[in-house]
């Protein structure tokens, strides 16, 4: 093979990176406009709602993974009653849309606890579903009613209510617990999914999806975050870079509906 082959070969392949590299970064900008397009009224609805109470900042956070995060969410400040009516409401409106079935709605301690009851009370005011709902202590009770399980029996196809997704650590726990309660786990509803790389180029979502056979609900994905951030004027440039430089180093590669 001739030197100038090599040479030109060469010169081939890094254009066709860089080809691909322009491709990839035109896909992803057309995924933005299209989620601006389609973005959910529930979604656009929990997204203010998070910014009015500051339950989602953006700035630099370190995350119990050690990762340095441009965003932080904390359903926990969401704690007066308009914004747990607000709250409700969204997850209601997202379990809903999604078509899952399911007969009892389970809220892992301790935030999940509210998230639930107040799911649950949401989905009987602005939809018509009275669902029961259960609920799991950390510490096995020795008194009283006794038990680790808390609220309506535990039974049938259940429904985890749960605030924010990274690992998936808490959620396999929780999973197994409905399992070993002889229940049967359908599906997780989460506020945000963070679609963050934690098994291979899987996100826990997916991983917990392959694994279990259920299905993962989220009111918002990173990847909504992004494009609600590109359709506000107030916006700076660095946290947009932050956010695409997060995305490109830790974000799951095979997202669906994402092929960028």
């Amino acid at each position: 093979m001739s030197e100038e082959f090599v040479l030109n070969s060469g010169d081939c392949a890094a254009k066709c990176i860089k080809k691909r590299h322009l491709c990839s970064k035109k896909v992803r900008a057309e995924c933005v406009q299209e989620r601006l397009s389609v973005l959910q009224p529930y979604q656009a609805s929990f997204i203010q709602l998070a910014k009015d109470y500051d339950a989602l900042k953006f700035g630099e956070f370190t995350l119990k993974s050690g990762r340095v995060s441009p965003y932080f969410f904390n359903a926990g400040v969401l704690c007066s009653g308009s914004a747990l009516a607000q709250l409700g409401r969204c997850y209601a409106d997202c379990i809903v849309a999604s078509g899952l079935e399911f007969d009892i709605l389970f809220g892992p301690a301790y935030k999940g606890i509210p998230l639930a009851a107040v799911t649950a009370a949401a989905l009987f005011e602005h939809h018509g579903i009275d669902t029961p709902f259960a609920y799991n202590r950390k510490e096995k009770k020795a008194h009283g009613e006794g038990g680790q399980l808390v609220g309506a029996p535990l039974a049938g196809r259940v429904l985890i209510i749960d605030d924010v997704m990274t690992a998936g650590t808490a959620a396999s726990e929780v999973i197994e617990m409905i399992v070993e309660a002889g229940a049967s786990p359908v599906g997780i509803a989460i506020g945000l999914d963070r679609q963050e790389a934690v098994h291979g180029a899987l996100s826990a979502g997916q991983s917990l999806s392959a694994r279990y056979g259920l299905q993962v609900l989220s009111i918002v994905t990173f990847a909504d975050l992004v494009a609600h951030l590109a359709s506000d004027s107030r916006t700076t440039s660095d946290l947009r870079t932050a956010m695409a430089d997060y995305r490109e180093r830790y974000g799951a590669k095979q997202e669906a509906g994402d092929d960028s």
